[in-house]
């Protein structure tokens, strides 16, 4: 099967298509340069293709380029062969896919499979300005492993700046917009703790005053009203109180938390907010077929580059 501009629809399909590098890169360039080819350094649209190289070169600054500049591309000796089907897998896998099992099918090492699918997190990061309205879901979560399976040493150091039912686990707060158009939609945030001052502000940023959020009954919540209409369930008592309820929240944790523990078995807190934005992508993402999915994310891999020095935090990234 096919969509409709005759890109696969099936990972089978994306590989047998995506085998030939020669249309891998016309692939790529359509995607970038819908109104044809134009160079990245001074926006030129004279240019050559050297079809030996597969890169193009300029007429007017002089300049060559593939369609890798300004990619997460970018720098990678990694072909284009190789990097499609790891997109098509990552945003089509309903609970992720390791780096382990990337470097078994595409024939990497897992160190470089580690750093693609990094990278290609990034490429599916999404941003965005506009607040949630309607009836919103709010609650949190901890995520991380058991301070019984840490050694030791570990174990006693996080202890001493933790409560010990805390120890190594890492505060996220999801936030989700009931029954839109493409049906509910999430947003998740890493907080530093469960208090007041860490959940509400959160919720000012992303809904909408006026709007109905629905939340257990914690007290860091107390003090919403004064902005939305405030909806509490108290789970002492029931999980839903007619549309009063966080279910919608929950069924994104028991997605996240089966995807980290099944999958991945181990995330590092300095890298969670990666895995968080992946989850984040399909969800969000779920009523479109995996074809238009992979669409979707192959055109945000521009202008975003993650060095490994970045990634491995020796020094900022170019683009959060």
């Amino acid at each position: 099967m096919a969509t409709e501009n005759g890109t696969p629809d099936t990972l089978l399909g994306a590989i047998t298509y995506f085998n030939d590098i020669d249309v891998a890169t016309q692939f790529v360039a359509s995607i970038r340069w819908p109104d044809g080819v134009t160079c990245p350094h001074c926006e030129e649209k004279n240019v050559a293709f050297v079809a030996s190289r597969r890169i193009w070169q300029c007429k007017g600054c002089r300049k060559q380029f593939s369609v890798k500049v300004g990619s997460i591309f970018e720098d990678s000796p990694i072909p284009l062969s190789k990097w499609l089907p790891a997109m098509w897998m990552l945003v089509n896998c309903k609970n992720g896919v390791s780096s382990y099992e990337i470097a078994r099918d595409l024939g990497v090492t897992q160190k470089t499979a580690w750093f693609m699918l990094h990278r290609l997190r990034l490429a599916i990061q999404a941003k965005s300005f506009d607040k949630f309205g309607g009836d919103v879901e709010v609650d949190e979560t901890y995520i991380g492993g058991k301070a019984r399976n840490m050694h030791v040493r570990k174990r006693k150091r996080l202890q001493l700046s933790q409560r010990r039912s805390m120890v190594g686990k890492v505060a996220v707060m999801g936030l989700l917009e009931r029954h839109g158009d493409n049906g509910s939609q999430i947003r998740l945030a890493v907080i530093a703790g469960r208090k007041k001052g860490h959940l509400q502000p959160v919720v000012r940023q992303h809904v909408e005053a006026g709007s109905t959020v629905h939340s257990d009954a914690h007290f860091s919540y107390q003090g919403l009203a004064s902005d939305y209409v405030h909806n509490v369930v108290d789970h002492a008592e029931a999980y839903v109180d007619g549309q009063v309820h966080t279910n919608g929240c929950e069924n994104f944790w028991s997605l996240l938390k089966r995807g980290l523990k099944g999958t991945y078995v181990s995330v590092e807190p300095f890298h969670l907010f990666r895995y968080l934005d992946e989850q984040v992508y399909r969800f969000n993402r779920r009523k479109l077929t995996d074809g238009l999915r992979f669409l979707e994310a192959c055109a945000s891999v521009f202008g975003k580059r993650l060095p490994y020095t970045a990634l491995t935090g020796k020094e900022l990234p170019e683009t959060c």
